[in-house]
């Protein structure tokens, strides 16, 4: 997401670790063709916390989840994520 000419240095790889995974809960198959991939906020954190690979703590999840937003990765819509870029991702 972060563009060539963007002077922030990239995210590190545990949150790009945590965006893949929100983004593949996101894309499942039953979603319709033409819906924007979306998870729920609580959903997301409780995905992340409940992953035994990445073993983050709430706190580490609510700052991944806050960066992701403000890079853009996400937006929010009420208590949903979705993704900015779907067809990038699914």
């Amino acid at each position: 997401m972060a563009r060539v000419t963007d002077p922030r240095p990239p995210l590190p790889e545990w949150i790009l670790k945590c965006y893949d995974r929100l983004c593949t809960q996101a894309c499942q198959p039953d979603q319709r063709e033409d819906s924007v991939p979306l998870i729920d906020y609580d959903d997301a954190t409780d995905i992340l916390i409940a992953d035994a690979e990445l073993a983050l703590e709430q706190r580490d999840v609510e700052h991944a989840l806050t960066r992701l937003l403000e890079r853009g990765y996400f937006y929010e819509v009420e208590d949903e994520l979705r993704i900015t870029s779907p067809e990038e991702q699914c």
